[in-house]
C-alpha cells in the first residue's frame, strides 16, 4: 500500500509538503540500505532543512537587487595583480559585516568594482546577511521620493536596518542638496550599527569632492564612513575593451596604407 497519498494532505497541514519532492527516492533508499526509521526521518528532515535555506536564500538574492550572477569564483584576479587577494577573500567570510565596518572600493572605469561589490553582498547572502545593491543615483531618487509623500523617515529607517548596504558609483555624479544630506543622514544612521560597501571611480582622497554644497556636512559624513573601514583599490587597465569589428563594419581607426590600396584595387576592378 502506498502511504503518500494518506500523509500528503498532513504534511501540507504542517507545512511540510516540501517533504514531498524527496519522499519517494529517500523511502526507496531506505528499503534498499535496511536504515532504522530514525536514520530515514532524518534524511526527510535533512532534505527540509536544506530546501528552505535555498528558498530563504533565493528570497535574500531577489530582495538584494544584484545585477545579475556576479560571484567571487567569477571574478577575473589575473587582470589585477596588484589587488590583495587576501583581503578580498577575508572580505568575503562576512567578517566586516560582524564588525559593522565599511569596504571602500575605488578604481578607474571597468576595472571590476561593481562585480566585485557584488560578489561580496552575494557571499553575505548566502551567509544569512540581508543586502541590498543599488546605484547613488538610484538610492538617491528612492530618498527623494519618499520624502515627496512623507515618508522619507521610514524609507532611511529600512535603509539603515540592512545587515549590508552596497551603494555603487559613488561620486559619480555631484551631490547637491538635499542630496548630500539624505547621504549624511544615511550613513550616520548605520554607522557602527551595520556595513556599507561603497564603490567609486574617485581616488580616496578625492572622496570629499563628491559633496559640492557643504563641505563640512562631506567631511563628517567621510569621518564616520572611513572609520575602521578597509579599503580597496583596483588598478588595472578596463576590461570592457572593444570587440574586434567584423568584415563589412566600420571602424573609426584611421585605416593603414596597406588597406588604403588594397580598398583602391576593388574600385578600380
Amino acid at each position: 500500500m502506498n502511504p503518500i497519498p494518506e500523509i500528503t494532505p498532513m504534511l501540507k497541514q504542517l507545512r511540510l509538503s516540501g517533504i514531498l519532492d524527496s519522499l519517494e527516492a529517500r523511502n526507496r533508499e531506505a528499503i534498499a540500505g535496511r536504515l532504522a526509521y530514525t536514520d530515514f526521518l532524518a534524511l526527510l528532515i535533512q532534505d527540509e532543512i536544506a530546501r528552505r535555506e535555498q528558498k530563504k536564500l533565493s528570497l535574500r538574492l531577489r530582495r538584494a537587487n544584484f545585477r545579475g550572477h556576479k560571484t567571487l569564483e567569477g571574478f577575473d584576479f589575473e587582470r589585477l595583480p596588484n589587488l590583495n587577494r587576501a583581503l578580498v577573500h577575508d572580505l568575503a567570510t562576512g567578517r566586516f559585516i560582524d564588525e559593522k565596518v565599511a569596504v571602500l572600493i575605488a578604481g578607474p572605469c571597468g576595472t571590476g568594482k561593481s562585480h566585485l561589490a557584488q560578489a561580496l553582498g552575494h557571499a553575505a547572502a548566502r551567509q544569512g546577511w540581508d543586502v541590498l545593491f543599488t546605484t547613488q543615483s538610484q538610492l538617491l531618487a528612492s530618498l527623494r521620493n519618499a520624502e515627496a509623500v512623507g515618508n522619507y523617515d521610514r524609507k532611511l529607517q529600512s535603509l539603515a536596518r540592512l545587515d549590508l548596504l552596497i551603494i555603487d558609483d559613488y561620486g559619480l555624479k555631484p551631490l547637491r542638496q538635499p542630496e548630500d544630506e539624505f547621504i549624511h543622514d544615511l550613513v550616520a544612521e548605520r554607522y557602527e550599527r551595520a556595513s556599507t560597501i561603497m564603490t567609486s571611480n574617485l581616488d580616496f582622497p578625492e572622496w570629499g569632492d563628491a559633496f559640492t554644497a557643504n563641505k563640512m556636512l562631506g567631511a563628517a559624513t567621510l569621518d564616520r564612513l572611513r572609520h575602521g573601514a578597509y579599503r580597496v583599490v583596483l588598478d588595472g587597465q578596463s576590461y570592457r575593451t572593444p570587440k574586434a569589428l567584423q568584415e563589412g563594419g566600420h571602424s573609426t581607426e584611421k585605416p593603414t596604407k596597406s588597406a588604403l590600396e588594397k580598398h583602391r584595387k576593388n574600385v578600380q576592378n
